[in-house]
């Protein structure tokens, strides 16, 4: 504040000697009280827009995706109204969002413009994207397999996000079982496949030191911490995914150091 009433000042005095130094003080003195507070409603109008446009284009791209292998399952239609309850919308917001769901069914929507709108909207917030293309994955797998058709359109989504085909599989493997899912009695195998499917998550390969991996493991955990989602435009209601999503991560590193410290002793 003080650099504008300077600022002010000064360019006051050259076009308006002393008295011109006063009124540019006093301008600067203005701005300076005026500007934190444009500045904080404008980040909080931001945030706004893309929680309201996120679950607006997730559940738009939902309907479209949802239809990729020719119909819509009664396991994916269960599938997102548990995912409707998963967010406890209810009233308008469920409303909503079966409007959005069912505008993405519907012959003439353009998948690649509603990506490109909800893309710019969250323009360089990297994570939001991952969580837009999780959500679309687990509407996906909720009838057990995921179709060729279906893959190519969820690369398709990812493209258009700007998220890379390693960021998608990283995704996959979480679903699989990579985050700590899988069941407890799985053969030695489905262990193997498993602890690929970590090291996915924490997107680091199996020849990485210890250092790197936790480094990495970190930086995820950093990067998808729930309050700082909330603070770039990630919804309350999906407060719970994010949570969900830590712990899948953590679940990864922890079968990791697990399988490590097997092998070291």
């Amino acid at each position: 504040m003080n650099f504008l009433i300077w600022l002010g000042g000064f360019i006051g005095l050259l076009s308006g000697g002393w008295r011109g130094l006063l009124i540019g003080a006093l301008i600067g003195l203005a701005l300076g009280r005026l500007l934190p507070l444009l500045l904080v409603r404008f980040a909080v109008g931001k945030i706004n827009q893309v929680q309201s446009l996120f679950l607006d284009s997730t559940f738009a791209v939902m309907g479209a995706m949802s239809k990729a292998d020719g119909r819509v399952s009664a396991e994916e239609i269960r599938a997102v109204e548990a995912l409707f309850d998963q967010l406890r919308l209810s009233g308008e917001a469920r409303e909503a969002a079966k409007v959005s769901f069912n505008r993405g069914k519907s012959p003439g929507f353009d998948l690649d413009a509603e990506v490109a709108r909800f893309a710019a909207a969250a323009r360089g917030q990297r994570v939001l994207h991952q969580m837009f293309l999780q959500m679309q994955l687990a509407a996906l797998a909720a009838d057990g397999q995921i179709h060729p058709a279906e893959h190519a359109l969820l690369l398709r989504v990812a493209r258009g996000l700007g998220l890379s085909e390693t960021e998608l599989q990283a995704l996959e493997a979480m679903l699989r079982g990579g985050g700590g899912y899988a069941g407890g009695g799985a053969s030695s195998a489905s262990q193997a496949s498993a602890l690929d499917d970590a090291y996915r998550v924490i997107g680091v390969a199996p020849a990485a030191s210890d250092a790197e991996l936790k480094r990495a493991y970190r930086k995820l955990m950093s990067e998808n911490h729930p309050d700082k989602l909330a603070g770039k435009g990630l919804p309350e209601s999906m407060r719970a995914m994010a949570e969900q999503k830590t712990r899948a991560i953590t679940a990864a590193y922890d079968r990791i150091e697990k399988a490590r410290r097997a092998a070291a002793a």
